[in-house]
C-alpha cells in the first residue's frame, strides 16, 4: 500500500558523512562552558582587586616625598603575574576605581579624587598597566624550563616596575611637587631597593600559587 513521505519521517536515518552538519542538528558553542569561565574570571578580578586593598591597608612606611613606602606594588605586580595581562589590569583597574569613588582603599585608608592632588598620583594610576606589563612579561617567563622560572619571573616584575611604575611616578612627583627631573629621580631612587625586594617576593608567591592552581595561566595572557 503506497505510504505518503510523512509516513516515512519516523524511519528516516542520518546517512551523513561523520563530522558533516546535518540541519536542524548543529551543534552550539558550550555556553555553560563559556559562562563558568567568564563568572570565575569576575571572581578573580574582584579578589585579586582586595587582595590588592589589603595590601595597601598594611601600615606604610612615611618618607619625607609625601610618598608613603607600601606594600600597594607588591599586590600588582601578584596580581599581574598570578592572573595575566588582562585580568590583571582589571583587578588593579577595579581597585582603583573603588578607591577614587571614596573607599579608604589606597594607602594610609585614603580615598576619593583627592588623591589625585597628591605626589603619588603618578604611582597610582600606572597601577593598571604596570599589572598588565607584569602580566605579559610573566606569561613569556612562565613558558621557560622550570629552572629558569623565577628569576625570569622577578624580571617580569622588575621590567614592570621600571618601566611603568617608576617613570609614571616621577613624572607625578614633578607635576605635584614642582621639582625637576632629576630632583624627582632622586626621591624616586629611595623606593628602588624596596621594590626589588618585593618583586623577589612576589615571584616566589608566583609560583606557589600557580603551582597550587595550575589553571590560573591557563591561557598565558
Amino acid at each position: 500500500m503506497p505510504t505518503s513521505p510523512a509516513d516515512d519521517s519516523p524511519t528516516r536515518t542520518d546517512t551523513s558523512a561523520p563530522g558533516t552538519a546535518v540541519p536542524g542538528l548543529l551543534a552550539h558553542p558550550p555556553a555553560p562552558r563559556v559562562a563558568r569561565r567568564t563568572s570565575t574570571d569576575v571572581a578573580l578580578v574582584a579578589t585579586f582587586a582586595a587582595f590588592v586593598a589589603a595590601c595597601a591597608l598594611v601600615p606604610a612606611i612615611p618618607t619625607g616625598s609625601g610618598v608613603p613606602i607600601t606594600l600597594q606594588t607588591f599586590g600588582v605586580v601578584v596580581a599581574g603575574l598570578v592572573l595575566g595581562a588582562r585580568r590583571g589590569f582589571l583587578a588593579i583597574a577595579l581597585y582603583l576605581v573603588v578607591g577614587l569613588a571614596g573607599v579608604p582603599v589606597f594607602a594610609e585608608m585614603t580615598g576619593g579624587l583627592g588623591v589625585l592632588g597628591k605626589p603619588s598620583v603618578g604611582y597610582l594610576l600606572a597601577f593598571p598597566l604596570a599589572a598588565a606589563a607584569a602580566g605579559w612579561l610573566g606569561g613569556l617567563a612562565l613558558r621557560a624550563r622550570p629552572v629558569w622560572r623565577y628569576p625570569l619571573l622577578v624580571a617580569a616584575g622588575l621590567g614592570s616596575s621600571f618601566l611603568v611604575t617608576h617613570p609614571a611616578g616621577v613624572l607625578g612627583l614633578m607635576a605635584r611637587l614642582g621639582v625637576t627631573a632629576r630632583e624627582a629621580l632622586a626621591i624616586d631612587v629611595v623606593y628602588w631597593p624596596g621594590d626589588v625586594v618585593k618583586n623577589l617576593l612576589a615571584a616566589g608567591v608566583t609560583l606557589a600559587v600557580l603551582r597550587a592552581f595550575p589553571d590560573l595561566r591557563r591561557d598565558r595572557r
